[in-house]
């Protein structure tokens, strides 16, 4: 059974969480501070946390990037449930290390379908077996590890960045568009996910890879979506 940290100072939203994830069959934990999160997941790594923002205390930015500053928690799949909804929050949250970014109020069936991707996605990361390194040019990708180089030099990225460089390495020279990738990278259904997500981590992704203003990988193909060209 998958575990999921719900933190929210929220009663009424904890509690909703709690019944709309042990319907889906989850195992929950639900905690109403920081302290209380960080000292749950010491305890017992979760396959999902989700997290508030505006929180007494320590808000939920405060935690993802304590969070992905520990190396044992790299790939722990992070969605941030918060009714700061503004373009800057967004990316704020992102820049974190969130891999997913929920706007409040929300609609019960679309949570359902994004938390069971982000569980699905990285229970597949844990056992990622195969064509674990890819390289184009100065880039080096280990899936076993996820260590990523660029001339030679390591470059830290969340799990879902990672998940995003290997499928565009892995479709080199092609242009995906941002539904595309919501599909194949998130593994969200149709017409679920907001392509916002999608453009918040590419940014992210090249600002940790294009390290050489004058090489750039991520091309962005205007009408289409996105490409890393070799």
């Amino acid at each position: 059974m998958s575990y999921v940290i719900a933190v929210d100072d929220d009663p009424e939203v904890l509690e909703t969480l709690g019944r709309v994830l042990k319907r889906e069959g989850l195992e929950v934990s639900l905690v109403s501070t920081g302290a209380q999160a960080l000292d749950l997941v010491e305890k017992r790594e979760p396959d999902l946390m989700i997290l508030d923002i505006m929180m007494p205390g320590m808000d939920g930015i405060t935690i993802c990037r304590q969070l992905r500053s520990d190396s044992r928690f790299v790939a722990l799949p992070i969605l941030f449930l918060t009714a700061k909804g503004g373009t800057d929050d967004i990316v704020d949250g992102l820049d974190a290390g969130a891999d997913d970014y929920v706007v409040k109020p929300f609609e019960l069936a679309e949570l359902r379908a994004r938390v069971q991707a982000l569980i699905r996605r990285g229970n597949r990361d844990r056992v990622l077996a195969g064509n674990a390194i890819l390289q184009i040019d100065d880039i080096k990708l280990d899936s076993d590890n996820y260590q990523v180089y660029v001339n030679d030099q390591h470059v830290q990225l969340t799990s879902t960045e990672h998940r995003l460089l290997r499928y565009l390495m892995e479709h080199v020279n092609q242009a995906l568009s941002p539904s595309h990738l919501l599909q194949a990278v998130w593994e969200y259904p149709p017409d679920t996910g907001d392509p916002d997500l999608v453009r918040a981590h590419i940014r992210n992704l090249r600002t940790k890879i294009e390290v050489n203003p004058e090489r750039r990988y991520i091309r962005t193909i205007h009408g289409v979506g996105y490409m890393i060209s070799a």
